[in-house]
């Protein structure tokens, strides 16, 4: 019996050294300053699983931030608030999911308090694991174009509107830790696709990372 209890505790002290796949909390969207949410979020993993039950992750190599009421790209600029928009004015820590050009979803993290619509917009991943279930819902084409943009990603990972208001600590959307790069390793530039916000759709509020073939565009050199 001595025997046996000493194989179990060794079995159990093996599985305490595996690694161990920590989620995101809350207190990680609620935070009021949307800019270092979103260079933070870089390299951390999100998962959603498919409807086996089987994770399908990437890791985030790309976003934008949009910034509320004062930012002429939001969906919230100047205080509108729509069915639409309606879970950006809730509290951070929750999926918008909203649908455009009348083809393709798009995967955004609310943060912030109650009544504070910002958000970050999801716009690439690398994949990282269930590669062969993103490979069936895009069809054929290469890896690297899996997931390279915000409609394509939504596709990939089956994100649709069922997801729109999900809390990104349940078990049907999340993000995990994963990597970290350093400074010198993220870029930022110019958002891409809103040319009708005017001085605003100048703001360096896209962030990459560099040399990654899954960010959905990078500035010719």
């Amino acid at each position: 019996m001595q025997k046996i209890a000493v194989c179990v505790i060794a079995a159990l002290l093996d599985l305490l050294e595996l690694p161990q796949m920590k989620r995101l909390p809350r207190e990680f969207y609620l935070r009021e300053d949307t800019i270092a949410v979103a260079k933070d979020l870089l390299g951390k993993l999100l998962v959603v699983p498919d409807q086996e039950g089987k994770r399908v992750s990437g890791m985030i190599v790309e976003l934008e931030a949009y910034l509320g009421v004062e930012d002429k790209a939001a969906h919230s600029f100047g205080g509108r608030r729509t069915a639409r928009n309606e879970v950006t004015f809730g509290i951070g820590g929750h999926a918008y999911v909203f649908f455009i050009y009348g083809m393709y979803y798009q995967l955004n993290f609310v943060t912030g308090p109650s009544d504070h619509p910002h958000v970050v917009l999801i716009r690439a991943v690398e994949p990282v694991e269930g590669i062969e279930v993103m490979r069936e819902r895009r069809g054929s084409m290469k890896d690297k174009n899996l997931t390279s943009g915000p409609g394509k990603l939504c596709i990939a990972f089956g994100i649709g509107r069922s997801l729109n208001g999900a809390h990104m600590t349940g078990n049907t959307i999340w993000v995990e830790e994963h990597r970290s790069f350093v400074e010198d390793q993220v870029a930022s530039g110019k958002r891409i696709g809103i040319d009708y916000a005017g001085d605003d759709a100048e703001k360096p509020w896209r962030f990459w990372v560099r040399g990654n073939e899954f960010v959905s565009r990078t500035p010719k050199s």
